[in-house]
């Protein structure tokens, strides 16, 4: 797995992976725009990463004694996410596909 980029409310940190730099930077900042918010509003850690095959995954997760994150809040958020971002999360898997994959043989 392949993180792009991630946020943490515990530590009020946001992380982007520099390997991800050639991306514009209205999608660099769409993308900390969304992950700060989830953070802010949900609480937790919130990351997106690509698996092995190129999909890009939301993963949030929270800390044990963590009494205020609520995760069925979490999950209705990531619903809401996906479906509101589902066109950029396609282009993000796309071009993941061209500029990270080793090309094939020919």
């Amino acid at each position: 797995m392949e993180v792009l980029c991630a946020a943490n409310a515990y530590i009020q940190k946001y992380f982007f992976n520099d390997d991800f730099a050639l991306l514009p930077e209205q999608v660099q900042e769409e993308l900390k725009i969304l992950c700060v918010t989830f953070t802010e509003e949900v609480g937790g850690i919130f990351l997106l990463a690509f698996d092995e095959n190129g999909n890009l995954q939301i993963r949030t997760e929270a800390a044990e004694e963590d009494a205020l994150y609520d995760e069925i809040e979490s999950g209705l958020k990531v619903k809401q996410i996906r479906e509101e971002k589902e066109e950029l999360f396609r282009s993000l898997e796309m071009f993941y596909q061209v500029f990270s994959q080793p090309p094939e043989d020919f």
